[in-house]
């Protein structure tokens, strides 16, 4: 009797712990999902496709990525913060809705307590652009013309990286340059070309065809070193505004609990997967420049993002349509 109850403690051991691996097996291998908060197409979508397909090269498991737009990529962030810290889910994050949104409207996530950084994936500069028709060639003439007549400039939008970078060079050089706000990029442009706006803050991939066809004059770019695929327009900090910068970037989140071994070995194996050569030829193909990063870096560098376009928004009176 005390053999056959040996015999059966040892058989449910077993059992359990088969059982338990074979539930651990499934769950290493079921799909994660890699959201993307806007639609599908562009940049965002290259560089959170780009990751995906290396996870799942890496782990040998699917990486799914999901497309949810709308609100700016509130919508986005807040399903990533509401999902369960496992790792099973994560974020394609950006400037706006880490850290411009919250001061501009009420978001339902903190972006450092509910979600937690891993790495910075891309960043671009926008590239100030104007008409040829407007006589001007740089950003001190573009400035002293601000200051003896009405000027314009476009942007994607109420809070969009374009419009704060207008709104950071307003500041800066004490004009008052008027913010018109465009639905997207293509119409701005158009305006441009046709004289009924003065400047845009544009992307350097969609403007460089008209700069190098001439239809626009670039004046300079926005980060503090110049882009790569615009080596000879000089940035706005060189043109005489120091340490200006007014960068668009993307990283890489997951649920705020996340356990840190889980957010360290994800951080490995994305950094490894910016760092390859045909990754960063894509990026850069699509006007992205990889820029990986530990989790504290980002972490820090979002902090002082959130600080500075806060304090702009507040000093210059912005607010949501």
């Amino acid at each position: 009797m005390t053999i056959t109850r040996r015999k059966f403690v040892l058989a449910s051991m077993v059992a359990g712990a088969l059982g338990g691996f074979s539930l651990s097996a499934r769950s290493a291998g079921a799909p994660v999902r890699v959201i993307c908060p806007y639609a599908p197409g562009g940049g965002t979508d290259t560089i959170t496709r780009l990751m995906a397909n290396g996870l799942a090269e890496i782990r040998g498991r699917p990486y799914i990525v999901e497309n949810r737009p709308g609100a700016a990529g509130t919508i986005g962030h807040q399903f990533v913060a509401s999902s369960r810290p496992n790792g099973g889910t994560l974020l394609l994050g950006a400037i706006g809705p880490l850290a411009v949104a919250p001061h501009l409207m009420k978001v339902s996530y903190d972006p450092l307590e509910d979600l937690a950084p891993i790495t910075m994936g891309a960043v671009f500069p926008n590239v100030l652009v104007v008409s040829p028709a407007l006589g001007i060639k740089t950003v001190k003439e573009f400035i002293e013309l601000a200051k003896t007549g009405k000027l314009s400039y476009g942007s994607t939008g109420i809070g969009s990286s374009s419009h704060l970078a207008g709104e950071l060079l307003n500041s800066n050089a004490e004009v008052n340059i008027l913010h018109v706000p465009y639905k997207g990029g293509s119409a701005a442009l158009v305006d441009v070309i046709g004289g009924a706006l003065s400047a845009f803050y544009a992307t350097p991939s969609s403007s460089k065809p008209f700069i190098d066809s001439g239809k626009l004059v670039a004046l300079a770019t926005t980060g503090l070193t110049r882009s790569e695929i615009l080596p000879d327009v000089p940035t706005i900090a060189e043109s005489g505004f120091k340490e200006f910068s007014a960068l668009n970037w993307y990283c890489f989140m997951a649920q705020g609990k996340t356990p840190a071994p889980i957010l360290d070995k994800l951080n490995d194996d994305m950094v490894s997967i910016l760092k390859r050569p045909k990754v960063r030829e894509e990026l850069l193909s699509h006007g992205l420049t990889p820029q990986p990063s530990s989790r504290a870096e980002l972490r820090q560098f979002i902090e002082s993002e959130s600080t500075r376009w806060g304090k702009l928004i507040r000093e210059r009176n912005i607010a949501s349509a």
